[in-house]
């Protein structure tokens, strides 16, 4: 059995790809894998797939980067403090439900052609998910270990950063991950219309110049494979020992 745990996932993976094979050997416009690994090859050899992948984790890294460091504070006195919540949640609630996508016209009239209107928008989409899960982590943390603590004289600055942030951390990180994929997603988004690098300035050259459609899914196939790999490293945050007592064993 777990000799079959670990093969599912690859058998899932295998499936769709060899219906694709299929149903693409037979196209004279959709690529077969072996083209798209052969478009990869070719990103690769002439070094537009390591410029591109560069610029577009370095602007996920600033916008997402600067994000978090407004988005944890706001969301833990958010969270912690009822006038402060009362103050900045309306505002969030009203801006949360505007898809990131219908910010790009405004980030171009904003910030121009150029790495800020991405940057901008990656810090939009993440902020959100983050203060939302980041109040509620301090606003549900259990109020027996708040009073266990105040019996031992701590409290303050102390009292926040000793017990309520760590028991509120596991639902931050769930907050970071979902922030982190929104970023990933709008950085492409936001690189097809808004700027001439990056991965979604790939997929887009790459269907404008001959309709190179062996690229375009190669530009695809490299976005899924760096969102798995950001979620998995945002994944191992989970097991720093601050964050995983909280989890239950069942998971």
């Amino acid at each position: 059995m777990r000799r079959l745990r670990r093969l599912l996932p690859f058998g899932v993976v295998a499936l769709p790809v060899g219906l694709w094979w299929w149903t693409a050997a037979s196209s004279p416009i959709f690529p077969t894998p072996p083209a798209v690994v052969a478009g990869i090859v070719e990103l690769a050899r002439n070094g537009a797939l390591v410029r591109d992948i560069v610029h577009s984790l370095s602007r996920v890294a600033l916008g997402y980067g600067l994000a978090l460091a407004l988005a944890v504070p706001l969301g833990s006195l958010m969270g912690w403090y009822t006038g402060i919540y009362g103050a900045f949640n309306p505002m969030i609630q009203l801006l949360r439900p505007i898809s990131p996508i219908a910010w790009i016209p405004l980030a171009i009239l904003w910030f121009g052609v150029g790495d800020a209107s991405p940057t901008f928008l990656i810090f939009l989409s993440s902020f959100f998910p983050i203060v939302v899960a980041t109040t509620s982590g301090v606003h549900l943390v259990e109020r027996q270990y708040v009073r266990a603590a105040q019996n031992f004289e701590v409290g303050g600055l102390r009292l926040f950063r000793s017990v309520v942030f760590p028991a509120a951390l596991p639902q931050i990180i769930t907050g970071m991950r979902v922030g982190l994929g929104v970023a990933w997603l709008v950085v492409v988004a936001a690189e097809m219309v808004a700027i001439n690098s990056g991965l979604g300035y790939l997929i887009i050259d790459a269907r404008n110049a001959g309709s190179r459609y062996d690229l375009v899914v190669a530009g695809m196939v490299i976005i899924g494979v760096i969102g798995f790999l950001l979620d998995l490293l945002m994944r191992r945050l989970e097991s720093l020992d601050v964050v995983r007592w909280r989890y239950n064993n069942a998971r």
